[in-house]
């Protein structure tokens, strides 16, 4: 971000200074949301949209983020760090649906509704400014079957502290970035990265409303969101 200065500039007779913003820069960073262009499979997005026909160098002409509503639903987090009996969950320790609904259990969960915000608390956001090499490379996360059990129940969203939300090293015989390919291009669910949990993990703040303002980049691919927890 470079501000448009006009430092020893005043304009008209009350003497207006002022500074402004033109921005530069790549979405996909920080607290951020995955739009439905983001990832597909060989080329094929959700619902059936061909890259050629709707991924251009100034935007994506459908799919893009500005399609995604404004947000107000239930919200739960999982801890995982938690359930692990760890600080930080290790790198390629995949959440699948045992550990869903093992964590649940240990949390009193009862169910993941149609239409719920999914977070997992892993801890991995403590490694960011101390380990960057590590925190962007490699990570716990979703598994496969985690994220097709998480698709049947209809959530609508899925997060993590982690840059990826699945798991890397990827699982034995996983394809790249498999996990989002089932929930972004087979099932239309967005996925919230680099998510701040620590706050909610600690007040064993389980269940939430989950609030998120819509992103208004026209024909962008991911964004960047600041969404809030209610209790």
């Amino acid at each position: 971000m470079q501000p448009n200065q006009t430092a020893g500039t005043s304009l008209g007779p009350s003497k207006t200074s002022y500074n402004d913003d033109i921005i530069a820069g790549w979405v996909g960073v920080g607290s951020q949301l995955d739009g439905l262009g983001h990832v597909g499979v060989d080329n094929l997005y959700f619902n059936c949209n061909r890259a050629p026909d709707f991924a251009m160098a100034d935007g994506l002409k459908r799919l893009g983020v500005e399609h995604v509503p404004a947000v107000a639903t239930r919200g739960i987090v999982l801890d995982m760090a938690g359930y692990f009996n760890t600080d930080i969950v290790k790198e390629g320790t995949a959440v699948n649906r045992a550990e869903i609904e093992g964590a649940m259990k240990r949390q009193g969960l009862a169910s993941i509704e149609k239409g719920d915000v999914v977070l997992f608390h892993t801890g991995w956001l403590k490694l960011l400014g101390k380990e960057n090499a590590r925190f962007g490379s490699v990570g716990p996360g979703l598994g496969r079957e985690g994220a097709k059990y998480l698709a049947s129940l209809g959530v609508a969203m899925v997060g993590a502290d982690t840059p990826s939300v699945e798991v890397i090293p990827f699982e034995k015989d996983a394809g790249l970035f498999e996990v989002h390919q089932i929930l972004i291009a087979l099932n239309g669910i967005h996925l919230l990265e680099n998510m701040y949990t620590e706050e909610l993990v600690k007040d064993r703040a389980w269940e939430f409303l989950f609030t998120l303002g819509p992103a208004r980049i026209t024909g962008g691919v991911q964004a960047i969101v600041n969404p809030i927890a209610i209790r």
